[in-house]
Protein backbone atom coordinates (compact mmCIF):
# COMPACT_ATOMS: atom_id res chain seq x y z
CA UNK A 1 0.00 0.00 0.00
CA UNK A 2 1.17 3.17 -0.99
CA UNK A 3 -0.15 6.28 1.23
CA UNK A 4 -0.94 9.41 -0.76
CA UNK A 5 -1.96 13.12 0.02
CA UNK A 6 -5.75 13.24 -1.74
CA UNK A 7 -5.52 17.20 -2.07
CA UNK A 8 -7.75 20.08 -2.41
CA UNK A 9 -11.47 17.96 -3.13
CA UNK A 10 -12.99 19.96 -0.25
CA UNK A 11 -14.07 22.80 1.52
CA UNK A 12 -12.38 25.48 2.45
CA UNK A 13 -9.28 23.96 0.36
CA UNK A 14 -11.27 23.71 -2.66
CA UNK A 15 -11.88 27.38 -2.82
CA UNK A 16 -8.93 28.24 -1.76
CA UNK A 17 -6.79 26.58 -4.32
CA UNK A 18 -9.18 27.96 -6.72
CA UNK A 19 -8.80 31.62 -5.91
CA UNK A 20 -5.14 31.92 -5.70
CA UNK A 21 -3.52 35.18 -6.67
CA UNK A 22 -0.67 35.08 -9.69
CA UNK A 23 1.10 37.60 -11.03
CA UNK A 24 -1.14 40.43 -10.19
CA UNK A 25 -0.04 40.46 -6.68
CA UNK A 26 3.09 38.51 -6.86
CA UNK A 27 5.12 40.77 -9.03
CA UNK A 28 7.56 38.64 -11.55
CA UNK A 29 10.65 40.52 -11.33
CA UNK A 30 10.45 38.96 -7.15
CA UNK A 31 8.28 35.81 -7.40
CA UNK A 32 9.19 33.09 -9.80
CA UNK A 33 5.59 32.98 -10.94
CA UNK A 34 6.20 31.05 -14.42
CA UNK A 35 6.70 28.26 -11.50
CA UNK A 36 3.04 28.00 -10.14
CA UNK A 37 2.05 28.34 -6.68
CA UNK A 38 2.74 25.51 -3.75
CA UNK A 39 0.38 25.79 -1.43
CA UNK A 40 1.24 23.02 1.45
CA UNK A 41 2.45 20.18 3.31
CA UNK A 42 0.57 17.73 5.78
CA UNK A 43 -3.06 17.15 6.79
CA UNK A 44 -6.45 19.20 5.46
CA UNK A 45 -8.64 16.42 7.66
CA UNK A 46 -8.61 18.39 10.87
CA UNK A 47 -6.21 16.57 12.55
CA UNK A 48 -3.55 18.77 12.33
CA UNK A 49 -2.28 20.02 15.72
CA UNK A 50 0.81 21.71 14.70
CA UNK A 51 0.99 24.39 12.31
CA UNK A 52 4.04 25.77 10.22
CA UNK A 53 5.26 29.16 8.44
CA UNK A 54 7.74 28.23 6.17
CA UNK A 55 9.20 30.78 3.61
CA UNK A 56 8.64 29.74 0.12
CA UNK A 57 9.06 26.91 -2.32
CA UNK A 58 12.31 25.73 -3.99
CA UNK A 59 13.45 23.66 -6.55
CA UNK A 60 12.75 20.28 -4.91
CA UNK A 61 8.81 21.95 -4.01
CA UNK A 62 8.54 23.28 -7.59
CA UNK A 63 8.51 19.54 -8.68
CA UNK A 64 7.14 17.96 -5.74
CA UNK A 65 4.07 20.36 -5.52
CA UNK A 66 4.40 20.26 -1.99
CA UNK A 67 6.50 22.66 0.64
CA UNK A 68 9.37 21.78 2.34
CA UNK A 69 10.50 18.61 0.90
CA UNK A 70 14.25 19.53 0.51
CA UNK A 71 16.92 19.54 2.60
CA UNK A 72 15.19 21.85 5.15
CA UNK A 73 12.11 19.91 4.71
CA UNK A 74 14.34 16.87 6.42
CA UNK A 75 15.61 19.00 9.29
CA UNK A 76 12.56 20.34 10.31
CA UNK A 77 10.74 16.67 10.41
CA UNK A 78 13.55 15.30 12.24
CA UNK A 79 12.48 18.28 14.58
CA UNK A 80 8.67 17.33 14.11
CA UNK A 81 9.92 13.82 15.62
CA UNK A 82 11.54 14.96 18.81
CA UNK A 83 8.21 17.16 19.26
CA UNK A 84 6.56 13.68 19.29
CA UNK A 85 4.45 14.99 16.10
CA UNK A 86 4.73 11.76 13.32
CA UNK A 87 1.69 13.38 11.25
CA UNK A 88 -0.70 15.89 12.99
CA UNK A 89 1.00 18.34 11.42
CA UNK A 90 0.23 20.99 8.48
CA UNK A 91 3.03 23.42 6.39
CA UNK A 92 2.51 26.44 4.21
CA UNK A 93 4.60 28.84 3.29
CA UNK A 94 5.19 32.66 3.70
CA UNK A 95 5.16 33.59 -0.21
CA UNK A 96 3.18 31.21 -2.47
CA UNK A 97 5.96 31.34 -5.35
CA UNK A 98 9.19 31.20 -5.01
CA UNK A 99 11.07 34.29 -3.90
CA UNK A 100 13.60 35.63 -6.93
CA UNK A 101 16.49 36.96 -4.51
CA UNK A 102 16.78 37.61 -0.79
CA UNK A 103 15.99 41.22 -1.09
CA UNK A 104 12.20 40.45 -2.97
CA UNK A 105 11.44 38.72 0.55
CA UNK A 106 12.05 41.22 2.31
CA UNK A 107 10.27 43.78 0.57
CA UNK A 108 7.48 41.45 0.41
CA UNK A 109 7.07 40.89 4.12
CA UNK A 110 4.28 42.97 5.16
CA UNK A 111 2.74 43.36 1.48
CA UNK A 112 -0.94 43.42 2.49
CA UNK A 113 -2.01 42.31 -0.70
CA UNK A 114 -0.29 38.55 -0.35
CA UNK A 115 -0.75 38.61 3.29
CA UNK A 116 -4.57 39.00 2.55
CA UNK A 117 -4.68 35.53 0.86
CA UNK A 118 -2.14 33.59 3.08
CA UNK A 119 -4.60 35.31 5.88
CA UNK A 120 -7.49 32.98 4.50
CA UNK A 121 -4.99 29.83 4.67
CA UNK A 122 -4.17 30.67 8.19
CA UNK A 123 -7.69 31.45 9.54
CA UNK A 124 -9.05 27.74 7.91
CA UNK A 125 -6.40 26.01 9.36
CA UNK A 126 -6.90 27.31 12.61
CA UNK A 127 -10.62 26.64 12.39
CA UNK A 128 -11.14 23.71 11.07
CA UNK A 129 -8.20 21.87 12.99
CA UNK A 130 -7.36 21.90 17.10
CA UNK A 131 -4.00 23.88 16.04
CA UNK A 132 -2.04 23.67 19.81
CA UNK A 133 1.15 25.17 18.27
CA UNK A 134 2.24 27.56 15.57
CA UNK A 135 6.41 27.10 14.55
CA UNK A 136 7.46 29.76 12.31
CA UNK A 137 10.99 28.97 10.31
CA UNK A 138 12.92 32.24 10.31
CA UNK A 139 12.31 36.16 9.87
CA UNK A 140 9.88 36.28 7.35
CA UNK A 141 7.51 33.81 8.55
CA UNK A 142 7.80 35.60 12.07
CA UNK A 143 6.83 38.48 10.36
CA UNK A 144 3.94 36.92 8.71
CA UNK A 145 2.59 35.16 11.68
CA UNK A 146 2.18 38.53 13.98
CA UNK A 147 1.08 40.41 10.18
CA UNK A 148 -1.86 37.74 10.68
CA UNK A 149 -2.38 38.21 14.64
CA UNK A 150 -2.62 42.38 14.48
CA UNK A 151 -4.81 42.46 11.50
CA UNK A 152 -8.49 43.13 12.35
CA UNK A 153 -10.43 40.24 11.74
CA UNK A 154 -8.78 37.16 11.35
CA UNK A 155 -9.61 34.14 13.15
CA UNK A 156 -9.04 33.62 17.01
CA UNK A 157 -5.89 31.99 17.86
CA UNK A 158 -4.76 31.21 21.78
CA UNK A 159 -2.44 28.27 21.42
CA UNK A 160 1.45 28.37 21.68
CA UNK A 161 3.81 30.57 19.43
CA UNK A 162 7.54 29.26 18.44
CA UNK A 163 9.37 31.26 16.23
CA UNK A 164 13.05 29.36 15.16
CA UNK A 165 15.90 29.69 12.96
CA UNK A 166 14.94 28.29 9.36
CA UNK A 167 16.55 24.94 8.95
CA UNK A 168 19.02 26.33 6.52
CA UNK A 169 20.21 29.09 7.80
CA UNK A 170 23.58 27.72 8.53
CA UNK A 171 23.94 27.23 4.90
CA UNK A 172 22.78 30.82 4.09
CA UNK A 173 25.24 32.03 6.92
CA UNK A 174 28.43 30.01 5.81
CA UNK A 175 27.48 31.23 2.44
CA UNK A 176 27.88 35.16 3.53
CA UNK A 177 31.40 34.24 5.37
CA UNK A 178 29.97 33.29 8.47
CA UNK A 179 31.71 30.34 10.82
CA UNK A 180 29.06 27.04 9.22
CA UNK A 181 30.25 25.49 12.59
CA UNK A 182 28.87 28.30 14.66
CA UNK A 183 25.98 28.75 12.70
CA UNK A 184 24.90 25.03 13.28
CA UNK A 185 25.11 25.73 16.97
CA UNK A 186 23.09 28.36 16.67
CA UNK A 187 20.10 27.10 15.20
CA UNK A 188 20.65 23.63 17.62
CA UNK A 189 20.34 25.83 20.33
CA UNK A 190 17.48 27.70 18.87
CA UNK A 191 15.66 24.36 18.24
CA UNK A 192 16.35 23.01 21.66
CA UNK A 193 14.75 25.80 23.55
CA UNK A 194 11.79 25.93 21.31
CA UNK A 195 11.33 22.18 21.54
CA UNK A 196 11.24 22.65 25.51
CA UNK A 197 8.73 24.76 25.37
CA UNK A 198 6.36 23.59 22.93
CA UNK A 199 6.95 19.80 24.22
CA UNK A 200 4.98 21.34 27.17
CA UNK A 201 1.91 21.72 25.34
CA UNK A 202 2.02 19.79 22.21
CA UNK A 203 0.14 16.69 22.69
CA UNK A 204 2.65 14.36 20.81
CA UNK A 205 1.61 11.22 18.40
CA UNK A 206 4.09 9.27 20.28
CA UNK A 207 5.20 9.50 23.66
CA UNK A 208 9.08 8.82 23.98
CA UNK A 209 12.40 10.44 25.55
CA UNK A 210 13.27 13.78 24.81
CA UNK A 211 16.71 14.10 23.13
CA UNK A 212 18.04 17.56 23.07
CA UNK A 213 20.42 18.19 19.75
CA UNK A 214 24.13 18.45 19.85
CA UNK A 215 26.11 21.28 18.44
CA UNK A 216 25.55 19.92 14.93
CA UNK A 217 22.72 17.81 12.94
CA UNK A 218 23.17 13.88 12.76
CA UNK A 219 22.29 12.38 9.75
CA UNK A 220 19.60 10.18 12.39
CA UNK A 221 17.71 13.63 13.64
CA UNK A 222 17.10 13.80 9.37
CA UNK A 223 13.54 12.28 8.75
CA UNK A 224 12.63 11.37 6.24
CA UNK A 225 9.36 13.18 4.07
CA UNK A 226 6.25 10.79 4.61
CA UNK A 227 4.64 9.40 1.53
CA UNK A 228 1.58 10.40 2.93
CA UNK A 229 2.73 14.12 2.31
CA UNK A 230 2.54 13.87 -1.42
CA UNK A 231 0.97 13.63 -4.56
CA UNK A 232 0.06 9.48 -5.40
CA UNK A 233 3.33 8.12 -7.59
CA UNK A 234 6.19 10.26 -6.33
CA UNK A 235 9.27 7.96 -6.14
CA UNK A 236 10.60 7.26 -2.91
CA UNK A 237 14.06 9.20 -3.84
CA UNK A 238 11.78 12.58 -3.97
CA UNK A 239 11.24 11.84 -0.50
CA UNK A 240 15.28 11.31 0.23
CA UNK A 241 18.11 13.74 1.53
CA UNK A 242 19.85 13.18 -2.30
CA UNK A 243 20.01 16.64 -4.12
CA UNK A 244 18.24 15.66 -6.95
CA UNK A 245 16.49 18.90 -8.10
CA UNK A 246 18.87 22.18 -9.22
CA UNK A 247 18.73 25.53 -11.12
CA UNK A 248 20.58 25.35 -13.93
CA UNK A 249 21.91 27.97 -16.64
CA UNK A 250 24.93 29.98 -18.26
CA UNK A 251 22.96 33.07 -17.94
CA UNK A 252 20.55 34.44 -14.89
CA UNK A 253 16.86 34.17 -17.36
CA UNK A 254 18.10 30.35 -18.27
CA UNK A 255 18.72 29.26 -14.53
CA UNK A 256 15.18 30.90 -13.58
CA UNK A 257 13.69 28.46 -16.48
CA UNK A 258 15.33 25.35 -15.65
CA UNK A 259 15.18 23.05 -12.87
CA UNK A 260 17.26 20.33 -14.04
CA UNK A 261 15.96 16.40 -12.18
CA UNK A 262 18.35 13.55 -11.86
CA UNK A 263 17.59 10.09 -10.40
CA UNK A 264 20.30 9.43 -7.64
CA UNK A 265 23.26 6.74 -8.92
CA UNK A 266 21.90 5.06 -6.42
CA UNK A 267 18.13 4.83 -7.48
CA UNK A 268 19.03 3.99 -10.90
CA UNK A 269 18.07 0.17 -12.30
CA UNK A 270 21.29 -0.06 -13.98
Amino acid sequence: MHPFDPGYAHAPYADLVSTYPGPETYPPQDFRVEWGPIFHRGRLDGSARVLVLGQDPAAHEAITRRVLVGVAGRRFQGFLSKLGIDTSYVLINTFLYSVYGQHAGNTHATDPNIARYRHTWLDALVTHNQIEAVIALGGLADTAFHTWRTAPGNAAYDGAYAHILHPTYPDSAAASGADGAVAMKQLTTSWNNALTTLRATVTPDTEHPFTPYGDALTPAELDAIPEADLTPGLPAWMRSDEPWAARQGTTAAEKRATICVQVPEDQRPF
